[in-house]
């Protein structure tokens, strides 16, 4: 087995807010959910950047411009500047003026955000495919996007334009449950044309560019909800990442993760900035030892035995899963150990 490959938790003396120069934090699910702050966000926030921790806010979502996000996380009790705010519409727009002569017309098929990049990195939005567009950008354009936009973008995409997409997340937590996102808009009009656009969301490297450009940040450290964007960003760019479960992540899917969906660190919420992070120890032949916990593989499934902080028994059965499964997905049943811990 490759021995870069990850294969449990790290563990870290220091809280990771002092470990780290600058907390680089996803939004949707991880700091808020349907527009409310979730739980021991605020607090956690405000303490980590009162320590010296530099948070940003790194989102895929292209609607909202980075002043309407900066406001709403102030009105959260979560003190923020536009400066602050990082999305895959800037991302998107600093990766098509690369390409694009300065004054190229766009077409756009998404929200403000997506309009307010461009303009910033000298290309000019337009509406329709009659305008003469150079090339067409999709991003989430909110719950009320028609669908002649996604027939629109299908056209340009057909004639052959360059097609670019913010991010192709397909799911976004909301207040009501796990809805369709931007990925979702994307596939349609993939089925439509047989294309495929140029991406620069997380987890793609035009993402991390642009952060990196934006922030300065010098020991970054990834904070996400999500395997496929956040952590597998963090694993393309080379930085380390702490994974929340206050999103879409559940600890099945976390046990059965891929190598480069393998947080470096594991926490419940925002809490886990503040705290140290413990070890685990052991191996497969004696089992993974983290708190008052140990985890094992035993006839086909993974056990657990003792007793301690959930988080903890979860963080020794991902060292039990990954070393099972190695370079692939674990597959073993973990299906008794979750429910004894209430996931």
């Amino acid at each position: 087995m490759n021995d870069s490959v990850r294969t449990r938790p790290d563990g870290s003396e220091r809280p990771l807010s002092t470990a780290y120069d600058t907390a680089l934090l996803d939004l949707d699910g991880v700091v808020y959910a349907g527009g409310e702050a979730i739980a021991y966000a605020v607090e956690s926030l405000g303490t980590a950047r009162d320590g010296g921790m530099h948070l940003a806010y790194v989102t895929n979502n292209a609607a909202r411009t980075p002043g309407t996000v900066a406001g709403h996380l102030t009105e959260l009790g979560i003190p923020a500047e536009p400066g602050d705010v990082i999305t895959s519409a800037q991302a998107v727009a600093r990766l098509m003026s690369d390409q694009l002569p300065s004054g190229s017309r766009v077409l756009v098929i998404g929200a403000e955000g997506l309009r307010v990049a461009l303009r910033e990195r000298g290309l000019v939005p337009v509406e329709s495919l009659d305008d003469d567009p150079a090339a067409v950008v999709q991003g989430y354009g909110g719950p009320d996007m028609p669908w002649s936009r996604l027939m629109e973008a299908s056209y340009a995409v057909a004639r052959g334009l360059p097609w670019f997409a913010s991010n192709t997340d397909l799911t976004i937590p909301s207040a009501r449950g796990i809805a369709p996102g931007n990925g979702s808009a994307v596939e349609v009009v993939k089925i439509a044309t047989g294309a495929e656009p140029q991406v620069a969301g997380k987890p793609q490297p035009p993402m991390h560019r642009e952060t990196i450009l934006r922030t300065g940040a010098e020991r970054p450290l990834v904070v996400g909800d999500r395997l496929d964007t956040d952590i597998e960003g963090a694993f393309v760019g080379g930085v380390d990442s702490l994974l929340v479960l206050t999103g879409v992540t559940t600890a099945a899917t976390l046990l059965a993760a891929r190598p480069e969906h393998r947080p470096t660190f594991v926490a419940e919420d925002l809490r886990g900035l503040l705290e140290p992070q413990p070890s685990v120890s052991g191996s497969a032949g004696e089992g993974f030892r983290c708190g008052g916990w140990t985890a094992s593989v035993q006839d086909g499934e993974l056990a657990l035995e003792g007793e301690g902080e959930r988080v903890d028994a979860l963080r020794a059965l991902c060292a039990a899963a990954w070393t099972a499964a190695g370079e692939g997905s674990c597959a073993l049943d973990a299906g008794k150990a979750l429910a004894r811990l209430g996931w």
